[in-house]
């Protein structure tokens, strides 16, 4: 059985795991997709005091915020195993996925795939829709690319990230909270545009964490909107690579750590 059959084989378990209990999963979905509703309330409820916010309107916004949002589902639902990798270290599960002759990254990846999150997915498509719709976007096939691009490459971010604190996991145990306001605070930042904060700001989240890359930069092409920060128009197509690229890296941080895992000790 190659990598891609059994990954679909704990792909369906963990679905019908889940749906044994319909009701539950039923309630969960709609749960967060409620909470996430919310938080687009209170980005509403800002433009609705102020108007506009830098020369950006709610519509907007609302495209940057539909991006994030999926991306970020998508990255929640397949990267459980890492999200909660520090009770793994902990309790010592790690050293058995070590010794089954399959890759760490498949078996934490596989772990359960939270089929909730299509809640998230489900209100942040509908943002992107409402966006659409208000800003009267002329759809195009390279733009339509760039939306699936970009969602994919947010996700891989998000996922890097969660790749990222589990490692830091090996000398740590315990996940660092600082990782998670990268993560849930870069989740918030990504959804409003890049030029509104201060320049140290907008380096870090470009260069050290490319979240830019994934929501400012696609999000301009698709408004054909110029860059007040000067960005070339090449760069905000491609930029969504740098994404893919980010989960690559830490991929190769996970295999560095996993080499100098020393066990738990207990």
């Amino acid at each position: 059985m190659n990598a891609f059959a059994l990954y679909k084989h704990y792909i369906a378990l963990s679905f019908r795991g889940q749906m044994q209990y319909r009701a539950s999963f039923i309630m969960l979905t709609i749960s967060v997709f409620l909470s996430s509703g919310l938080e687009f309330i209170g980005i509403w409820a800002i433009f609705d005091r102020f108007g506009q916010l830098k020369s950006w309107t709610l519509a907007e916004v609302a495209l940057f915020y539909g991006i994030v949002n999926m991306g970020m589902a998508i990255a929640k639902a397949v990267s459980r195993g890492f999200d909660h990798f520090a009770t793994t270290i902990r309790n010592g599960d790690f050293d058995r996925l070590l010794l089954r002759p399959r890759n760490t990254v498949l078996q934490l990846l596989g772990q359960e795939l939270q089929l909730m999150r299509i809640g998230q997915f489900t209100q942040g498509f509908l943002v992107l829709c409402y966006a659409a719709y208000i800003l009267d976007i002329t759809w195009t096939v390279p733009k339509i690319t760039l939306v699936m691009a970009s969602t994919l490459a947010c996700a891989c971010v998000f996922g890097g990230l969660f790749v990222l604190r589990a490692t830091l996991c090996f000398w740590t145990t315990e996940s660092l909270d600082l990782i998670n306001a990268v993560s849930y605070g870069g989740q918030e930042t990504a959804r409003y545009p890049l030029s509104i904060y201060r320049k140290w700001f907008r380096r870090f989240f470009t260069y050290v964490i490319p979240l830019a890359c994934i929501s400012y930069y696609p999000a301009l092409v698709i408004l054909d909107r110029p860059d007040s920060l000067g960005s070339p128009i090449w760069f905000q197509w491609t930029a969504p690579a740098i994404g893919f690229l980010f989960f690559f890296l830490t991929l190769q941080f996970w295999r560095f750590g996993t080499r100098h895992y020393r066990s738990t000790g207990s």
